[in-house]
């Protein structure tokens, strides 16, 4: 045998990466020779759970933050309310301000687990105006969704284990579970006097402002906070929205937030009431107007503000097109200076 150096190495190659948003961690290790030489290699996944890993990175970030958000919106709800009866807590443990603040620090932390790895959706609406004025892949929109919901499903389901004592206590007994009662610390339920159209009209609204705020937080050309500072933007933002126009329907201004909880409650002893109330007021309210609300939020900053290519507002039309092609054309019949003198 020649003294040749025989190499085992493996290397996996990512064929398909068909987003900017993915990424490929490489790892450095040694490769021994035949001969005693050591040499290193880089490969991008150690071993195959990084592969796997890969896969679901986004929509595991978009879980874990909506969960997280749902942790602290929906525990401070609980903490805040439930603290309010004397058998649970010697003193109320908060108030309404309490409550902007809790959902302004779940959502800021929310986008910052996951805003690195699946640009810190942890929003349905957010998803669907990306996707519709923005570029975002269409086939990336039904697990991001899905990674929402679920999330803020097991954030509600870890919120309700840690307080169903509480919840036992404030209901009156043992299983008692009353619609809206203690179900409105879970989802959104709007207040007696608002009719479904007005309730519908707040969301909506609340949702644009969100939009226009995120997308201006987001604008490269528009004075954009550092990186690191973008979760203490929307943290200032779901605060003020809180603290202005949250009374009325509880803001909800995300499908998930509302969904995700409510389906909990179902399973938990609210039973079908939660679906009930008012009238198919759940989609309405909470789900559909948030998601026409971000639409035109997105329509609006996109119209008049926003100059980046990837906006489908900002897309050459064949007119633009043609006026190029020409301008073009015409530069290109242009003499070449000095060239006459040749």
């Amino acid at each position: 045998m020649k003294n040749s150096e025989f190499k085992i190495e493996h290397i996996d190659r990512k064929e398909d990466s068909e987003s900017s948003s993915e990424h490929v961690e490489f790892h450095k290790h040694d490769t021994r020779t035949l001969n005693g030489d050591n040499e290193e290699h880089i490969t991008p996944y150690p071993n195959r759970w990084a592969r796997i890993r890969e896969y679901i990175r986004e929509p595991a970030a978009e879980f874990l933050g909506t969960m997280i958000l749902i942790i602290f919106g929906a525990g401070v709800d609980c903490q805040v309310v439930l603290s309010g009866n004397t058998a649970v807590a010697s003193s109320p443990k908060g108030d309404y301000l309490s409550l902007n603040f809790g959902w302004a620090v779940g959502t800021s932390l929310g986008v910052w687990i996951s805003g690195g790895v699946s640009g810190g959706h942890i929003n349905p609406a957010v998803t669907l105006a990306l996707a519709t004025w923005r570029g975002f892949p269409w086939k990336k929109v039904p697990i991001f969704i899905f990674a929402q919901v679920m999330g803020a499903l097991c954030g509600a389901a870890i919120v309700y284990a840690n307080y169903f004592h509480a919840i036992d206590i404030f209901e009156g007994g043992a299983g008692i579970r009353t619609t809206p009662g203690t179900a409105s610390l879970f989802s959104t339920y709007a207040i007696d006097y608002m009719t479904n159209v007005s309730c519908f009209f707040s969301e909506f609204m609340a949702t644009a402002v969100l939009l226009l705020i995120v997308l201006s937080i987001t604008d490269k050309d528009n004075g954009p906070p550092p990186p690191g500072l973008v979760p203490l933007s929307l943290f200032i933002a779901i605060l003020g929205i809180g603290a202005s126009l949250g009374m009325e329907t509880g803001y909800a201004i995300n499908p998930a937030r509302d969904l995700g909880p409510r389906l909990l409650t179902a399973m938990v002893g609210y039973g079908s009431d939660v679906f009930t109330f008012r009238n198919q007021y759940w989609l309405w309210c909470p789900v559909i107007a948030p998601i026409l609300g971000a639409q035109a939020g997105t329509l609006i900053y996109d119209g008049l503000i926003f100059k980046g290519g990837e906006s489908i507002v900002n897309k050459p039309d064949a007119r633009a097109r043609a006026r190029h092609e020409r301008a073009a054309f015409k530069e290109r019949q242009k003499p070449i200076a000095g060239a006459e003198a040749v």
